[in-house]
C-alpha cells in the first residue's frame, strides 16, 4: 500500500521537474522582460516598452505586478494561468488589455514610483480619480503601433467564427 504511494509522489515530482525543465518555467519567476515577451502576442507590448521611455528604468513586474513577495507571486501565477488557458483555448483577446484588477496594480505603481511629483501636482486636483496611464498612455509603452517591427494581425489568435 505505501510502496504504490511513493512511486506515484516519486513519478509526479519527476513530470513536475522535467515540465518545469522543458518550458523553462524559472524564468517567468524573475524579472527579465524578454520572459513576457516568450509569447508572441506580446511582440507590440514589448516592443513599446522597449523604445519607450520607461525601458531605462522599469521591468514588467515593477508596473504590472505588485512589489511584496506573497502578492506578487499570487499575481505572476494568477496571470500566467490566465495567459496559458487563452492560448491553449485560442480566445486571446484582440487587442490585449489590462484587467480592472491589473489597472489598480499599475496605478499604485505609478503612485509609488512618482509619490513626489504626483504630491507635488495633483493631490486635490480635479480628475484626481482617474488611473495615471490614462491621461500618460504612451510613456511606459510607447506611442500605439510604434514598434521596430510593424504589429501585423495575421488573426492566427482569433477564435474560428461560427
Amino acid at each position: 500500500m505505501r510502496l504504490p504511494l511513493i512511486i506515484g509522489l516519486v513519478a509526479l515530482v519527476l513530470v513536475l521537474a522535467v515540465g518545469a525543465v522543458v518550458t523553462d518555467f524559472t524564468a517567468y519567476l524573475g524579472d527579465d522582460p524578454v520572459a513576457c515577451n516568450n509569447c508572441h502576442v506580446m511582440d507590440a507590448a514589448y516592443e513599446g516598452w522597449y523604445h519607450a521611455s520607461h525601458q531605462r528604468w522599469a521591468t514588467c513586474n515593477d508596473c504590472h505586478t505588485p512589489h511584496a513577495l506573497i502578492p506578487k507571486y499570487f499575481v505572476k501565477a494568477r496571470s500566467g494561468f490566465n495567459h496559458v488557458t487563452a492560448f491553449v483555448s485560442g480566445h486571446i483577446p484582440e487587442p490585449i488589455r489590462a484587467k480592472e484588477s491589473t489597472r489598480r496594480i499599475i496605478q499604485a505603481n505609478c503612485l509609488r514610483c512618482h509619490a513626489e511629483t504626483v504630491s507635488m501636482v495633483a493631490d486635490g486636483q480635479m480628475d484626481a480619480g482617474r488611473y495615471c496611464f490614462e491621461c500618460h498612455r504612451e510613456v511606459a509603452h510607447g506611442p500605439r503601433g510604434v514598434s521596430i517591427l510593424p504589429f501585423q494581425d495575421t488573426g492566427i489568435y482569433r477564435p474560428p467564427q461560427p
